[in-house]
């Protein structure tokens, strides 16, 4: 089995290696080989994609394709998608305007020039297998797989195994010779079943990685682990209890939080730091989902400490409204060393209409319970503006949690990161958008044309001119302190409110997602 990382953004490949460790331990006879093309220059990537196979040979190609990052919030492979969309749509100035459509066209041939090469390479490397191999067969799966699966399909080679969300079983029952039906997958050519990224995944019992026998399959492990500023993955959970409207990880991990073995995870840090990694990312959905697993997050960074391993860095996204004061502290024993929190909004009113389920006020509480812990790190806050009922009063609630924030942690320590949501597929905010009639059932969710771009990059009316064109005057006046630019710029038009107004949320006013869309 060949496993084949496709390019993209050199980060860790840590679903490859979980793939590759789960099936040598099924099926220890097995050859497997991985080829992680992100880590090549791009003009290699086919030609060694093909000698590869032709010196392999392997029965089974398994492509994992990470992302399409349609609407970036930052700087992507191709420029900035939120500048050049917001110069065409919003700028007043026409030659502005034309730079702005300039950098679309760019956009645009980046992105439909990555889907083609993509799913080039799918079909020259089964082809190429096929030389060798009449049998060998091709499974695509991987993130932007299991958001775009109904898409992606169209363009694969026929009888290809199209992999929503984990793939451990289904590889499984492939090696096995057998049944698909049931798993989360289909084939191209035929249509997917109604519903397909909405069943559960299988549970499995994750052990750790054994890095040994990863590094006798992987000759470009040594690339990311000589390169000392990577945070290396390392995955304590599966899946996500919340309905958050615009995220679709609770529908490919599934809802429920399947915790690993603290002593298989220490177990494969230990193998890492034995290597000399000292920077470790938590790849969970959210390292501390709910409050329930408190207690499973203590328990696992008392372990780092017992296993003596002190002097390491690790960051994750965090539910910082489930800290208590005891985690506060094992977080910054054991070297947490930036964190980031998507509350999407400082409203709590804008919040409970989201479905994020945060409590503002609690995480403000917890914040302060980090800093007395001795925290004095980097926080990224990511705010999603003009989600839904975005209005001016909910603006200045955002810009006081902002200032809250900041005299918690220091201004210096709290970057602002300002998204505005790509529309997805399987979404409770995509049903809101047929709810609404905003978009209509059929629409194509990978599409760069103008008129579905200002329909997906979410900055609806009455609101959407308003954010546009203050985002354009910070490109213009700090594109390199972009977010913090953008809440200064709110402050000044709409003013700050009483802190006490951002953490209140007022059961009667305009209708809820939750109302919309059941």
């Amino acid at each position: 089995m060949l496993l084949v990382r496709l390019p993209c953004n050199p980060i860790f490949p840590i679903g490859p290696i979980y793939l590759a460790d789960h099936l040598h331990k099924q099926f220890p006879g097995l050859p497997q080989r991985i080829l992680d093309l992100a880590a090549l220059p791009l003009l290699d990537v086919e030609r060694v994609l093909l000698a590869t196979v032709a010196a392999f040979r392997p029965t089974l190609l398994v492509f994992s394709w990470r992302d399409i990052q349609i609407y970036a919030p930052v700087d992507g492979r191709g420029g900035n998608p939120l500048q050049h969309s917001f110069e065409v749509f919003y700028a007043r100035n026409p030659l502005r305007r034309l730079r702005g459509a300039l950098g679309g066209l760019g956009l645009m041939r980046t992105h439909y020039g990555e889907l083609w090469r993509n799913l080039r390479l799918v079909r020259r490397g089964l082809r190429r297998a096929r030389r060798f191999q009449p049998q060998a067969r091709a499974v695509l799966g991987g993130g932007a797989v299991s958001v775009f699966y109904e898409q992606l399909g169209r363009g694969l080679p026929k009888g290809t195994v199209v992999s929503v969300g984990e793939g451990e079983v289904l590889l499984e029952k492939l090696l096995r010779g057998d049944s698909l039906t049931g798993e989360r997958c289909y084939l191209a050519g035929e249509q997917p079943r109604p519903g397909l990224i909405h069943e559960q995944p299988a549970a499995i019992e994750k052990t750790a990685c054994d890095y040994g026998y990863i590094e006798s399959i992987w000759p470009q492990l040594s690339w990311y682990l000589e390169a000392g500023d990577f945070y290396v993955g390392v995955q304590t959970k599966r899946g996500c209890p919340h309905n958050c409207c615009y995220c679709v990880y609770t529908v490919i991990e599934g809802k429920a939080v399947r915790i690993n073995p603290v002593q298989e995870v220490v177990r494969e840090m230990r193998q890492l730091y034995d290597r000399g990694v000292r920077g470790f990312w938590f790849t969970d959905a959210q390292f501390i989902p709910a409050r329930r697993q408190i207690e499973d997050a203590k328990e696992l960074l008392r372990a780092i400490l017992a296993d003596g391993m002190h002097d390491i860095r690790w960051a994750a996204y965090i539910r910082a409204d489930n800290i208590d004061a005891e985690l506060a502290e094992l977080m910054v024993a054991t070297g947490m060393n930036y964190f980031e929190i998507g509350i999407t909004s400082g409203s709590q009113e804008l919040v409970r209409k989201m479905r994020m389920g945060y409590n503002l006020r609690t995480v403000l509480e917890n914040c302060r319970l980090l800093v007395q812990a001795g925290f004095r790190e980097h926080v990224s806050v990511n705010y999603s503006f003009n989600v839904i009922d975005e209005r001016p009063e909910t603006i200045r609630q955002t810009v006081a949690y902002h200032r809250e924030l900041e005299r918690i942690f220091g201004a210096n320590h709290v970057e602002p990161a300002i998204f505005f949501i790509g529309l997805q597929p399987h979404t409770h905010l995509e049903q809101y958008g047929f709810d609404q009639g905003l978009i209509r059932p059929g629409y194509d969710p990978m599409s760069m044309m103008p008129w579905t771009a200002r329909k997906l990059l979410w900055n609806p009316e009455p609101m959407g001119s308003t954010f546009g064109r203050l985002c354009l005057e910070a490109f213009e006046r700090n594109p390199g302190d972009f977010g913090r630019t953008v809440i200064d710029l709110l402050e000044r038009d709409y003013g700050c409110a009483p802190l006490a107004e951002s953490l209140r949320a007022p059961l009667e006013g305009r209708p809820a997602l939750a109302t919309a869309v059941g």
